[in-house]
């Protein structure tokens, strides 16, 4: 398990766990200020529409998505980032297995079992 203000996290370290339908995560290195992440996810995999008090960004590595952000709806594919502020409500549908990379501030105490909620601080 990853552990906060780990300066070297092997991938190994990174321990999968079930993000969703058709998805998994991996808690990639992360500090209170900032924290990153890995989703794997088959073809027909669900990011559910969801918000959260964070600022996020997020990097199509492989695949393609079909992404809402607030009112709009887009597919996007390996190379394309995504702005999504605090607040606002987003989320996926799978259409070619693929992976993102997310990149939280502040960090998503949620993931790591230090609050029961995202809005929780």
């Amino acid at each position: 398990m990853v552990e906060k203000g780990q300066r070297w996290v092997p991938y190994e370290d990174a321990v999968p766990e079930a993000a969703g339908e058709g998805c998994v995560r991996r808690i990639l290195a992360y500090s209170d200020d900032l924290m990153v992440v890995e989703n794997s996810f088959k073809k027909g995999g669900v990011g559910a529409l969801h918000s959260h008090p964070h600022t996020q960004i997020t990097y199509i590595v492989s695949g393609v998505f079909e992404f809402t952000i607030g009112e709009e709806k887009r597919v996007v594919r390996a190379g394309d980032t995504l702005l999504k502020t605090d607040g606002v409500v987003h989320g996926c549908v799978c259409l070619e297995e693929g992976k993102l990379l997310d990149i939280f501030n502040p960090m998503r105490k949620d993931f790591v079992g230090l609050a029961k909620s995202p809005w929780e601080e």
